[in-house]
C-alpha cells in the first residue's frame, strides 16, 4: 500500500510485500511512472514583433545576451552617477577652498551673482571631466553656511579618492563585461539561495529495462500437446510468474523455436518441449540439444544462445528437412553442461550400443550451427545420466559510483571476476556488513567503507576508538556466509567511532602520537597480522595503543591483480572421428573390428 503522510515536508510511505525487492521497486517506480521525464519543449517565443519556434539552448543564448545587454547598461548609468557625484564634489571642494563665495556678497543681481562664481570656477576647472554648467552653479548657491563652516578639506579628498575608485572599478566591469555577466550569475546563488537549499537529493539513474523490472503479476500456463500458451489457460499446467510485457520462449520437438509476447491465448505449435521467459542478449543461458535431421538422417548435438529473435518467427534450431526431431533437449540458465547416455537401437553391426556425451566439451555456437555429428544410427532413447555444472567464464563486475550500481560494461571502479555463490561485501560506517549478491539489479545507496569481492578466508581489520574507556582498539576477524546484517562494533558509546576498515594482508597502520603535556612521541608503525590474531566477529580486540592519538594512518601493499579465469573453445569431444562421429562403434574392446 502507499502512504501518504505529506505535510510542510514530502513523506511518501510505500509498503512492500515480504517477498518484493526494495531495489527492483525503485527501478519499476522510475521505469513505469512520470518520476522523471524526458520532454522536448518547441516553445514559441515573440522576437522582433515574430512568433519563432526556439529550443531551449536558443532561448537561453538570447535570454543570456539580453542579460549582458541589461548588465552594461546598468553599469554605464552607474559610470555616469559616479562622474557626476565626483564632478559636483570637485566644484564644491573649488568653491570652498578658494573662497569663491566671498566674491559675491557685494553683487546686487542674481545674474551678476552667477557671474561672479563662473568667473571665479573657471582657473581651476581644467581637470572636470565636463564644462561647468549653469545649473552646477546653482547648485553651488545652494550650499548652506553650516556645511561652509564645517569644511574638512582631508574628508573631501578622501570623498573624491573613493568615488575615483568606484569609477575605476565600473570601467574595469565595462571592459571585462562577460566576466562580469559570469560573476552575476555565480553571485545569484549566493544573494537569493540562502534557506532556499535543494530539498531531494539529485541522482543519475542507469539504463532500465522495463522488462527486467517489471512485476510478475501473471500466471502462465501451457497445453504441451495442443500446442496453446497463455495466461487464461487456468484449467492446464501452470508455468510461473510473468508480467504482462515478458516475452516468451518456447521449443518445439520438430526443432522450431519461437519468441511471442505475453497474450491470453496464443497457438505455438503440438508438441512442446520448453517454454519461459526470454531476455534479450541473454548470453548466458544455453541450450543443449540433440536432434535428428530428417526421418531417417544422421543425429547431431550442438549447444547455442537465443540473443536476438524477430517475433512471432519460427525459427528451425534442427533442420529444415521434413520430419526431423529432437530427442533430447535442455535449458541451462547459468550455462550447465550435463552429461547425457545415449542408447542406440540394436543392430548387428554394431558391438556397442551405448555411449556417454559430456556437452561441457562441446563448444557453445550460434544458434543456426549444424552441430556436431553423434551417430549415423538409429537411437533409442537419450538419459540424463549426470547434472553438469556452469561451463561458462566468471563474469567481471564494477560498481559505478555515479549511478551506485553494478554493470558488467566496464564503467567504474572493477570488484572482480564473479560466478555462483560468490557474494560482494559491504561495510558501513556503523559497524554493519552484509554479504549480497552479484546481481546487477542491486542498488547501493547508503556510504560504504568497504564495497568488495568477499573472499571467505581474508580476515577483516576493524581500528575503532571506544568513546567510553577513551582508547583504541583493534580486532580482526571473519564474516560468515549469512545475507543477514552482521555487526562487528562492540562499543555503542555515543562518542565511539570507526577510525578505518581494512580488508588485506600485509598491512601496517602508522599512529601519530598527539602533543602530551607539550611533549612530542616519536610515530610508531604496527604490523597488523602481527599486532593481533583473527578471532570472533563479537571480540573486543587488543588495545590498540594507551596514548593520545591525533591520527592513524593505513599502509596497504599493491593488491595482486586477479587473473579471470580463460575458457577457450574446447576441441571436438575426445573419441570423435574427424568427421565428426562419437568414438568408433564398430570396435571391439581390443581394439579389433568384427
Amino acid at each position: 500500500k502507499i502512504e501518504d503522510n505529506t505535510s510542510d515536508k514530502v513523506e511518501i510511505l510505500i509498503h512492500l510485500h515480504n517477498d518484493v525487492s526494495p531495489d527492483k521497486t525503485i527501478d519499476a517506480l522510475y521505469a513505469f511512472t512520470d518520476c522523471q521525464v524526458t520532454i522536448s519543449p518547441n516553445a514559441c517565443v515573440i522576437v522582433g514583433d515574430k512568433p519563432m519556434f526556439l529550443n531551449v539552448s536558443e532561448i537561453l543564448k538570447m535570454n543570456t545576451d539580453h542579460t549582458v545587454s541589461l548588465l552594461k547598461k546598468e553599469l554605464e548609468i552607474e559610470l555616469h552617477e559616479l562622474q557626476e557625484s565626483w564632478h559636483f564634489s570637485s566644484l564644491e571642494r573649488i568653491f570652498i577652498e578658494n573662497r569663491i563665495y566671498h566674491d559675491i556678497e557685494e553683487v546686487k543681481t542674481w545674474e551678476d551673482v552667477l557671474k561672479t562664481i563662473d568667473a571665479g570656477l573657471k582657473p581651476h576647472t581644467g581637470h572636470l571631466l565636463r564644462a561647468v554648467t549653469e545649473e552646477d552653479i546653482l547648485k553651488l548657491t545652494e550650499i548652506r553656511i553650516k556645511r561652509i563652516s564645517r569644511f574638512d578639506l582631508d574628508k573631501f579628498k578622501e570623498n573624491i579618492a573613493a568615488l575615483e575608485g568606484k569609477i575605476e572599478q565600473v570601467k574595469h566591469h565595462l571592459a571585462n563585461l562577460i566576466q562580469y555577466a559570469i560573476d552575476y550569475y555565480l553571485n545569484i546563488q549566493k544573494k537569493y539561495g540562502k534557506d532556499r537549499q535543494r530539498k531531494t537529493e539529485l541522482r543519475i539513474f542507469d539504463t532500465i529495462d522495463a522488462t527486467k523490472v517489471a512485476v510478475a503479476n501473471e500466471k502462465f500456463y501451457a497445453n504441451f500437446e495442443e500446442g496453446f500458451i497463455g495466461t487464461s489457460l487456468k484449467k492446464d499446467q501452470y508455468l510461473f510468474d510473468c508480467s504482462d510485457i515478458d516475452d516468451i520462449i518456447t521449443f518445439r520437438k520438430d526443432g522450431s523455436m519461437k519468441v511471442v509476447k505475453v497474450e491470453a491465448k496464443t497457438f505455438i505449435g503440438k508438441d512442446i518441449l520448453h517454454v519461459a521467459i526470454w531476455k534479450k542478449n541473454d548470453k548466458r543461458t544455453v541450450y543443449n540439444m540433440i536432434y535428428r535431421e530428417g526421418r531417417e538422417g544422421p543425429y547431431y548435438m550442438k549447444r547455442f544462445s537465443v540473443t536476438g529473435v524477430t517475433r512471432n518467427t519460427d525459427y528451425p534450431l534442427a533442420s529444415d528437412k521434413k520430419g526431423s526431431e529432437v530427442l533430447y533437449f535442455s535449458a541451462n540458465p547459468n550455462g550447465e553442461a550435463e552429461t547425457v547416455t545415449v542408447l542406440l537401437k540394436p543392430n548387428p553391426r554394431i558391438r556397442k550400443n551405448k555411449m556417454d556425451i559430456d556437452f561441457s566439451e562441446l563448444a557453445i555456437k550460434g544458434r543456426d550451427s549444424k552441430g556436431n555429428l553423434v551417430t549415423k544410427y538409429s537411437v533409442k532413447k537419450v538419459d540424463l545420466k549426470e547434472e553438469g555444472v556452469s561451463t561458462l567464464a566468471p563474469r567481471r563486475i564494477w560498481f559505478d559510483d555515479t549511478v551506485r550500481r553494478l554493470n558488467a560494461d566496464g564503467r567504474g571502479t572493477l570488484l572482480g571476476s564473479f560466478k555462483g555463490d560468490d557474494k560482494i561485501l559491504t561495510i558501513n560506517t556503523n559497524g554493519e556488513a552484509k554479504l549480497v549478491s552479484f546481481d546487477l539489479g542491486n542498488r547501493f545507496d547508503d556510504e560504504y567503507l568497504v564495497l568488495e569481492k568477499w573472499r571467505p578466508n581474508q580476515p577483516v581489520t576493524c581500528i575503532y576508538y571506544d568513546g567510553e574507556k577513551d582508547i583504541y582498539f583493534i580486532k580482526r576477524f571473519l564474516f560468515e556466509n549469512t545475507p543477514n546484517v552482521q555487526t562487528f562494533m562492540p562499543s555503542e558509546h555515543s562518542k565511539s567511532f570507526i577510525e578505518n576498515v581494512i580488508v588485506a594482508n600485509g598491512a601496517t597502520a602508522e599512529i601519530i602520537f598527539a602533543k602530551d603535556k607539550g611533549k612530542e612521541r616519536e610515530p610508531e608503525e604496527v604490523n597488523i597480522d602481527e599486532f593481533i590474531a583473527v578471532k570472533g566477529i563479537k571480540a573486543i580486540g587488543n588495545q590498540f595503543t594507551k596514548f593520545k592519538v591525533k591520527s592513524i594512518n593505513i599502509n596497504i601493499p599493491e593488491p595482486v591483480e586477479e587473473e579471470p579465469e580463460v575458457y577457450e573453445d574446447p576441441e571436438p569431444i575426445a573419441g570423435f572421428d574427424e568427421d565428426g562421429t562419437i568414438g568408433n562403434l564398430f570396435q571391439n574392446d581390443d581394439n579389433t573390428e568384427n
